[in-house]
């Protein structure tokens, strides 16, 4: 290819999940470098084999489209690539082909083929990576951890971890209202409504975080234990009776936090954060108030986390981690004031 012009038909190939930096950097190249590009995406039948969280075809296409329409690139083609290799090996008019740096060998596998078949090699256009906010690589697997969004930022940035945040009256009625789906059961029966909650779950749903000592007890009471519980001896703001408080005896680790009502401490954060890396069934006893600690679960919880919680009078809510609950989660927490 003479220097400063383009290639004909530019490859690229790809999952596409949790569309992301680096992928925008991939398609980037492919587009500034040639007068036509393919964008070849996993089906979901191989997509499935990497992780059972990663979106469907439709929705990562999607993204994709959206973000060409967006940027004005037109006569960009999505295929679905069904296969490890797709058309790159017996495709005629391609001359290049994008390739992060653990893919090029799959790239040079290409080549060997269309060599075979005596067909011209691809030029191979290697993109390295996107790094992220700690030096790690942004990719879709790190996004899925609930580690970074998708431009490689922290959901939580380090600095309000170390701080004591007060809620904003202003975020009473953004509060109230339920952030999940609600299951409705009688308040003297609480097993009515956490049953048909946790019936509700997929079959290959994330780790389940209960809220609350209701939540908690009705959940041991139907022989669930949650993989992390978050409790406070508390029922709407009266201590329970002795008898009626959670018993711990089924988790494996126990770790205390101190968190005034109506606001989120460091020390909440601590130890929601060594509850979610934990392998263990874990039980966070919270002295003071844990009600806020769904905003700070989704923010630091991997994608497909079931946060469950009490609406009191009226039964049980079920929120589900995703990107969007993440987003939301931390708009809220921006919107708390830092106390000195």
């Amino acid at each position: 290819m003479a220097t400063g012009s383009k290639f004909e038909c530019c490859l690229v190939g790809g999952t596409f999940d949790r569309f992301h930096a680096g992928h925008k950097l991939l398609l980037s190249v492919a587009i500034s470098r040639s007068k036509s590009v393919e964008i070849h995406v996993v089906n979901d039948i191989l997509a499935s084999k990497k992780s059972n969280l990663i979106q469907s075809y439709e929705d990562r296409a999607e993204k994709i489209f959206d973000w060409l329409n967006q940027k004005s690139h037109h006569g960009v083609k999505i295929f679905t690539l069904d296969d490890a290799f797709g058309p790159a090996p017996v495709h005629k008019k391609a001359d290049a082909i994008v390739a992060t740096p653990e893919t090029t060998s799959n790239c040079n596998q290409i080549n060997r083929m269309r060599k075979s078949s005596g067909l011209g090699e691809l030029s191979i256009l290697e993109v390295p990576h996107m790094i992220d906010y700690s030096g790690a690589i942004i990719s879709s697997t790190r996004i899925r951890s609930g580690v970074i969004d998708t431009d490689g930022n922290p959901w939580i940035e380090h600095d309000k971890t170390q701080q004591m945040l007060k809620m904003n009256s202003s975020l009473d009625s953004e509060l109230k209202t339920p952030m999940g789906s609600l299951f409705p059961g009688p308040e003297d029966l609480p097993e009515v409504a956490m049953t048909e909650a946790l019936e509700s779950l997929s079959a290959n749903h994330g780790s389940i975080v209960a809220v609350g000592d209701v939540s908690v007890a009705t959940m041991l009471d139907l022989e669930i234990v949650p993989d992390i519980g978050i409790i406070d001896g508390m029922t709407k703001r009266q201590e329970l009776d002795d008898s009626e408080k959670v018993s711990t005896v089924q988790f494996q680790n126990h770790l205390h936090s101190n968190n005034p009502p109506g606001h989120i401490s460091p020390a909440m954060i601590s130890s929601i954060k060594e509850a979610l890396a934990s392998n263990q069934k874990t039980l966070i006893n919270v002295k003071g108030e844990e009600d806020l600690a769904p905003i700070i679960i989704h923010c630091l919880a991997p994608i497909g986390t079931v946060v469950i919680y009490g609406q009191p009078r009226v039964g049980v809510v079920v929120q589900i981690t995703s990107l969007s609950v993440k987003e939301r989660c931390r708009n809220i927490l921006s919107l708390f004031e830092v106390i000195e």
